[in-house]
């Protein structure tokens, strides 16, 4: 379902969305008002729900949508404004599964076709998940919101691998240095339950990379400085590493650490996108194993793609520990479950007990 109180916006984004043969949509609402009364008699499985309506807001109609389907994947939509990317990360902690922003102007091709790509991806991915925890749980859905195609093609990305997970074993534990995580696609609401348990157990520096536009990572940065009880910042080039400080990578920007000297610095880039992101991963898990070695203590968390694998896999064959997101507690288990089924995870676990984990880790207990 579309809902979004501008025509332009509703009519690009349903013939964009009815030109994939693997998406239905199943209503279009111009308001909250509408939405609802709309979703009571389509059931759609996803919702596409703009923020800024005037009768009923989205971020008004989002719990009153939430209540009516506990399960229903809901992607916020808004411009790219301070304001706006605030209310998006409220939103995430108040059940919606993801964000977009929207592109300033559908005029401009490379903006429109990053925009379209995204929040095709995006539904395809949730959409997976929506059904496979369907399945799980014994519910019939009332109809197929992603329709049976007939291609050979393969999917460029596996969401949630079904081969059995192979733990890579501890061998020594190497004291981390640091602490580096990689997210996307649930990553803020993942992050803030994560440092909410973190608090008062490491002094080490962390490293962050969410798949998130500029506005976005620097009031991400502000929630997380609030929850946690060390410095959380968008990260500057050229500053010095630190201990008791957290470092998130600007949107649009590669976070990467280099030494200068003898002495561990944080240096952004703008080279070109790895996995279709920027900032990527693998970039900031290349350069730290590359500084670190073994002594990288690695979290993939909730996100589609597999963004972070090339990274992990450099950091597993150092002896470096990797934990992974589980699929039960995670949006969309595309990242940890890439890096889980190439078995380079010495841990894959729920949310809730990863902050043990690199508790132990630090301890030099095994996860």
């Amino acid at each position: 379902m579309i809902v979004d109180d501008s025509a332009v916006i509703r009519g690009f984004l349903s013939r964009w969305l009815e030109a994939e043969k693997e998406i239905e949509v199943v209503a279009i609402a111009s308001n909250g008002v509408m939405a609802l009364r709309e979703f009571e008699r389509a059931r759609p499985e996803l919702v596409i729900l703009d923020i800024e309506m005037p009768e009923m807001d989205g971020l008004t109609a989002l719990p009153r949508l939430v209540k009516l389907d506990p399960d229903v994947q809901i992607i916020m939509a808004s411009t790219l404004t301070r304001r706006n990317a605030d209310v998006s990360l409220k939103a995430l902690s108040m059940g919606a599964a993801d964000y977009i922003a929207k592109p300033e102007s559908t005029r401009v091709v490379d903006e429109k076709e990053i925009f379209q790509r995204g929040l095709v991806e995006k539904i395809k991915a949730l959409g997976a998940t929506r059904r496979t925890r369907d399945r799980a749980a014994g519910k019939v859905a009332a109809r197929p919101a992603l329709k049976p195609v007939q291609t050979e093609r393969k999917p460029r990305v596996v969401i949630g691998a079904k081969a059995p997970i192979v733990l890579r074993p501890f061998k020594t534990i190497p004291s981390p240095k640091v602490i580096a995580i990689g997210a996307s696609t649930g990553g803020p609401q993942a992050l803030f339950k994560l440092f909410e348990a973190l608090k008062g157990k490491t002094t080490l520096p962390v490293f962050i990379t969410q798949h998130m536009p500029g506005t976005f990572t620097a009031i991400l940065a502000e929630h997380l400085n609030k929850i946690y009880d060390k410095d959380c910042m968008e990260a500057k080039d050229g500053e010095k590493v630190l201990d008791n400080r957290v470092y998130v990578a600007p949107g649009d920007w590669h976070m990467t650490v280099v030494n200068e000297g003898a002495v561990p610095v944080i240096r952004l880039n703008q080279e070109p996108p790895e996995n279709y992101c920027r900032p990527s991963v693998d970039p900031m898990l290349r350069s730290l194993q590359a500084v670190f070695g073994a002594h990288v203590l690695t979290v993939i968390l909730t996100g589609m793609g597999h963004d972070g694998l090339d990274g992990c896999r450099k950091l597993a064959e150092s002896g470096a520990v990797v934990i992974g997101q589980d699929e039960e507690t995670s949006v969309v288990w595309g990242m940890p479950g890439a890096v889980a089924s190439a078995g380079l995870c010495n841990k894959v676990l729920p949310l809730q007990d990863i902050t043990g984990a690199i508790e132990n880790v630090i301890m030099g207990r095994p996860a």
